[in-house]
């Protein structure tokens, strides 16, 4: 321990006044009345109240006092040397672990504003503007369309007939929750088999959704291209993806009971959808449908996951008043543009019916179900939130109803004892194929997986999205169609050759931050 002391004369006559202040008369350095002065206290007081002193104490407590004097005057020496700015800083300046401290917080600071800044910079290009009109996602007028040549056009699919060509054009409006995942798998596979040309996204793995479709969203495209399946998330624009197939194209999407739906929907995406942070209960679905106006904002970001979303990806707009005509006119107006509409809670019957339309085999529509979630994840509505969340998804509604009667009137037309045997043989062979494929003949959760490339997509904040294990001894003839039905969307993508560098990069950032 070092103290500051000037030389002079017992008493504190030379001390200065500062020192005299503090220092006992008639007693040497350090002590007082018998007993020694803690050097700690000394020196604080000394300098909370008179600044910096002007030499260095070269002695410890108790030391002789002409010894003191010496070693202070050699400290004057050496100090009378410095500059005199110097000579001040050397007690003022901040102690080095404060300093230190200071010194990262505003590092951190900085790296933090950068890093948020990137952030910004990625959500600007990665989620489009919500409310981007028709006008501005239209191509302009004189773009060429696609223009097959007539040996690329279809022969018309006639299963009655007893004889007709597979269709390979097919637009798939691939809806939000809906077990569209699953459906997207077999049209992957079916246009892999045949070499056929995808319409894919670029940079991402959907169409800059939930801006509207443009055809200029397609990687690779070019005036007048022409493609066979267009399958990946939009928000439907009917003209921007006509210009791109053959006029006899295919057009079919999938639909769910809306109160289920958003149940899905609310617990994928409410993590996204700030006005969700504002409920606090354990519950937050049953909290929201007590009283959704409280909570929902139109205007708010996300906050089309969360109302009438089917009725959204279909291009329309999903605030529209119930009693508004225009409601009823987009839904014939589906009906128009569709062949087909299936339905997720009939899949199995919906697969037998996309089957005879499209002239396909039974291999072809062979599926497992894929991007599912674990069942103490998806908590069931009871009754009245049921009803109560249907009345909120009001417009879904009513276009579910719309299709959940087309649907059965086309059963009908098909034959109900020939749906029967035609589903029962496609669970049959799905449930020859998990014996095949799966290493312990069921999904697991994510931790379980254990290729990467297996690996589902997961919902920020959770891991609820369940995977295959593909199993390690598979026979020459299954094992490609076994790797193909249990690879999930993003890296089936990659096997097909898509840009998914702002996937890839959101997944990095997400894996580092361990959202």
């Amino acid at each position: 321990m070092r103290l500051l002391c000037v030389p002079g004369r017992s008493g504190g006559a030379g001390r200065g006044p500062w020192l005299a202040a503090y220092w006992p008369q008639h007693r040497g350095m350090g002590q007082a009345g018998g007993r020694t002065w803690p050097e700690g206290v000394w020196w604080r007081r000394r300098r909370r109240e008179h600044g910096s002193g002007p030499v260095e104490l070269g002695a410890w407590a108790g030391t002789p006092r002409r010894l003191v004097s010496a070693r202070a005057a050699r400290a004057r020496d050496r100090n009378s040397h410095a500059r005199p700015e110097e000579n001040g800083a050397k007690v003022s300046e901040m102690p080095l672990p404060q300093k230190k401290r200071w010194v990262s917080m505003a590092k951190g600071l900085v790296l933090g504003a950068l890093f948020t800044s990137f952030l910004v910079l990625l959500y600007s290009y990665a989620v489009p503007p919500l409310h981007a009109g028709l006008a501005s996602t239209r191509t302009p007028e004189g773009t060429a369309s696609c223009s097959p040549e007539p040996a690329e056009l279809e022969t018309p699919a006639n299963s009655s007939a007893g004889a007709c060509q597979p269709r390979r054009d097919i637009v798939f409006m691939k809806t939000h929750k809906t077990a569209s995942s699953t459906l997207l798998n077999i049209l992957f596979r079916f246009g892999q088999k045949h070499g056929l040309k995808f319409a894919f996204p670029n940079g991402r793995n959907d169409f800059d959704y939930p801006a509207f479709f443009a055809r200029n969203l397609v990687q690779d495209y070019r005036p007048g291209a022409c493609f066979n399946i267009i399958c990946n998330h939009m928000r439907f624009h009917y003209d921007e993806v006509r210009g791109l197939v053959p006029p006899n194209a295919t057009f079919i999407t999938v639909l769910r009971d809306p109160a289920r739906l958003f149940e899905s929907s609310f617990h994928y995406f409410g993590s996204v959808v700030p006005f969700t942070w504002k409920l606090s209960g354990r519950d937050k679905l049953a909290e929201f449908l007590q009283d959704p106006d409280r909570y929902y904002d139109p205007n708010g970001y996300n906050a089309h996951y969360l109302r009438n979303l089917l009725f959204f990806d279909l291009g329309y707009d999903s605030g529209l008043d119930p009693g508004d005509p225009q409601v009823q006119e987009h839904i014939l107006e589906v009906e128009r543009r569709f062949h087909l509409v299936l339905l997720q809670e009939y899949f199995d019957e919906s697969l037998v019916l996309l089957k005879d339309l499209l002239c396909w085999q039974l291999e072809d529509v062979l599926y497992f179900k894929l991007n599912a979630r674990r069942t103490s994840a998806v908590p069931r509505l009871s009754g009245e939130l049921y009803r109560r969340a249907t009345a909120w998804n009001v417009l879904d509604a009513r276009l579910y109803r719309h299709f959940n009667a087309s649907f059965w009137r086309k059963v009908e037309a098909f034959g109900r004892e020939r749906m029967a045997r035609e589903v029962a043989a496609l669970r049959r062979a799905n449930e020859r194929m998990r014996r095949i494929c799966i290493d312990g003949g069921r999904a697991v959760d994510a931790a379980a997986i254990q290729d990467s490339a297996m690996q589902p997509w997961q919902p920020l904040g959770a891991k609820s999205i369940l995977g295959y294990n593909l199993k390690k001894s598979i026979g020459q003839r299954h094992a490609q169609l076994c790797r193909r039905m249990l690879t999930p969307e993003i890296q089936y993508l990659m096997d097909l050759g898509v840009n998914l560098w702002v996937t890839k990069l959101w997944k990095l950032i997400r894996d580092f931050l361990r959202w």
